[in-house]
């Protein structure tokens, strides 16, 4: 109680301040609106809402209350708004331990930082695994690509060894999906894997932590959402990743092999390498620890029950993350007044202003949608999708009568926006809703400008298409006069203390941002028929479901 009112009262002091000296004329209604959720949830009384912390219990006692005022349902637990989220972090307890025994000698240790790093193991507290060790490439497996870096090698029972990252000439999408620690992990665990070790590559990429960077944050804290057992839930829990291995170590585990290590260094500085398997001729034993800490956050659910008798249990899901990273912890020689209070003005606060206004439409229209439409913000997104993907595991709904997601997460509202983006819209039938939508407010559609970020599986969308449920999430594009400030805020104030109410943002953007969105639930709401997977579609194909064709 005393934390809660503490920081009730400093946000007091802080809005007084912000209206005592703010210039800007009255603006409308509308615009006003999300200025107002927005000065309230990227506060500095709010210190950046971490997940966890007392201050995102603020925000979501905040949204609830707004979802309240909008007129929603309350569809979270026990008759509320909040659906609670039991989290979990966890991190490396000690160095833990390897060791390689060559067929060829006697087996050696091999040392904490100059040949690995170990991986904390969020499902158990203590993990040993002693087994045959497999080069298996990037740990990839797409036929579609022409792509099979297990062709030819039976890796049940063994260690797999594998780089990160994936191919440049998969597509933008598909790129970052196969790229994923999660998806790497379920792959191998689906031949039979029994661990992985990742291989620090000699090739330097933009995105690559030098072994050196690995080594001193080794046991640095995760946090994932909590099972009954109090550990921590895994993509693929009985393939555990082990850790890391220097290339001083991965030289060591490949000696004696058919194919030295020089050999894959000298293929890896390729791009775009293809990799056989290799068999390596030893045993690698490896042990790690892991400690855990519980903590817990919270879901908020609200919905417009559908009104039509055939189709109202169905539901359309408009999400929203409501965290974001905190407080930025100090740093040797910060000046005294340094701010570090990440705000997450844009990430997401805007987002989450705009799930509450386009509540406000949906019951404000007279008209109640034929769909059920649940709106949900969500914890825990920067540490990993956690809110969503906990939802996806445990939906206050039946899970089949979810048909899709229309995702709002960080639109840059700094320009006048000439097109938006719309990942993930033309794998599915909500690739013309969408197109009609972003007509209406009088732009058109552009591709994916950067498609070696992999925006569109770091978003809570993406946990709703790994169930097999379609998705779609838009950003205000780059087109024209966009670019610039788009980059910037890209460089200079993404999860920084200036992503701020300082930033010259254009409310009446966020209007039409909201409009768009707006449009596309709408539609998809009272449509004759749910939204279906394109035929064929990668993602439809690998989750099937019940939309998938």
């Amino acid at each position: 109680m005393i934390r809660i009112l503490g920081a009730l009262a400093a946000l007091a002091l802080a809005t007084s301040a912000s209206a005592r000296t703010d210039p800007a004329a009255p603006l409308p209604a509308d615009q006003a609106a999300m200025k107002a959720h927005v000065m309230f949830l990227a506060s500095d009384a709010m210190k950046g809402r971490e997940a966890g912390s007392p201050e995102f219990d603020i925000a979501a006692q905040y949204v609830a209350a707004q979802f309240y005022a909008a007129g929603l349902r309350p569809a979270g637990d026990a008759g509320g708004y909040l659906q609670r989220v039991p989290l979990v972090t966890y991190r490396a307890a000690d160095k833990g331990a390897m060791r390689w025994a060559s067929a060829r000698a006697a087996a050696q240790p091999f040392a904490f930082g100059v040949d690995y790093v170990p991986a904390a193991d969020p499902a158990r507290a203590e993990t040993r695994v002693s087994a045959p060790v497999v080069f298996v490439g990037r740990g990839i497996v797409a036929p579609q690509f022409g792509v099979d870096d297990y062709a030819g090698v039976d890796v049940r029972g063994k260690i797999v060894a594998m780089f990160a990252g994936s191919p440049t000439t998969f597509p933008g999408e598909e790129r970052s999906y196969f790229a994923s620690a999660a998806t790497k992990a379920q792959i191998a665990a689906a031949r039979g894997a029994v661990g992985i070790v990742m291989l620090d590559s000699p090739r330097a990429g933009p995105r690559q932590r030098p072994f050196a960077a690995l080594a001193g944050s080794y046991a640095n804290p995760r946090t994932t959402w909590a099972t009954p057992a109090g550990v921590g839930t895994s993509p693929a829990p009985s393939t555990p990743v082990l850790g890391t291995l220097s290339q001083a170590g991965a030289t060591k585990l490949f000696a004696g092999s058919a194919t030295p290590w020089s050999t894959i260094a000298a293929q890896a500085q390729a791009e775009n390498a293809r990799y056989t398997p290799v068999a390596l001729a030893g045993t690698l034993t490896a042990t790690t620890r892991t400690s855990f800490t519980a903590g817990a956050s919270s879901n908020v659910v609200g919905i417009v029950p559908g009104a039509d008798p055939r189709i109202g249990r169905e539901v359309v899901i408009l999400s929203a993350h409501l965290d974001h990273i905190g407080v930025s912890p100090a740093r040797p020689g910060d000046a005294p007044d340094r701010d570090r209070i990440n705000n997450g003005a844009l990430d997401n606060a805007i987002g989450i202003a705009s799930l509450i206004e386009e509540a406000r439409r949906f019951t404000a229209s007279g008209k109640p949608p034929r769909r059920t439409v649940m709106f949900l913000a969500v914890t825990g997104e920067e540490k990993g999708l956690i809110g969503s993907s906990y939802f996806v595991d445990h939906p206050t709904v039946p899970a089949d009568t979810i048909v899709a997601d229309v995702n709002l997460d960080m639109p840059v509202l700094l320009y006048r926006f000439e097109d938006m983006i719309a990942f993930g819209a033309d794998r599915s039938s909500l690739g013309p809703i969408v197109a009609r939508a972003v007509n209406a407010v009088g732009v058109g559609l552009s591709p994916d400008p950067m498609p070696e970020q992999g925006f569109f599986t770091r978003s809570d969308h993406f946990n709703f298409v790994r169930k097999g449920i379609p998705s779609v999430f838009l950003w205000p594009g780059i087109k024209g006069a966009g670019k610039a400030p788009f980059e910037d805020f890209l460089a200079n104030r993404y999860h920084r203390p200036g992503d701020d109410l300082n930033q010259p943002i254009l409310w009446d953007q966020g209007v039409r941002f909201v409009a768009t969105n707006y449009a596309i639930a709408r539609e998809i709401a009272d449509g004759p028929a749910r939204p279906l997977w394109n035929k064929g579609d990668y993602f439809g194909t690998t989750y099937r479901g019940p939309m998938a064709q």
